[in-house]
């Protein structure tokens, strides 16, 4: 795998992922990361997450709507999180491989697409 920048990622498309693959290294996720804005990496290494702050409820959950429909046509699907009622989280990882693949950052950017 190589560093891509976001609109590479994006024309991309995910491929399944049944495991067999080892997950990226921190060195490639943290080189990775520098092209995505506002993601970071969590404490264990094995996800990426961004967070934003919605301008009520309805923002937050009409937001998890959007990034579903990305998520069901890439058939990679994150982890939401509303927190105190407008404050969204988005957890990306690899499950079948415990850790991150590039489907996790062409999700990533896919995401950022979608307008807040």
């Amino acid at each position: 795998m190589e560093i891509q920048n976001s609109e590479q990622l994006v024309a991309k498309k995910c491929v399944p992922c049944e495991g067999g693959v080892e997950p990226c290294t921190l060195d490639f996720s943290n080189q990775q990361l520098a092209n995505l804005q506002g993601w970071t990496l969590t404490d264990d290494h094995q996800r990426i997450r961004k967070q934003w702050t919605m301008g009520n409820f309805l923002a937050g959950l009409a937001f998890f709507e959007k990034v579903g429909a990305v998520a069901e046509a890439e058939a990679h699907h994150p982890d939401l999180h509303l927190v105190g009622y407008k404050n969204v989280s988005i957890e990306i990882w690899t499950h079948a491989i415990g850790g991150l693949s590039e489907n996790d950052f062409i999700l990533a950017a896919k995401i950022d697409q979608i307008e807040v």
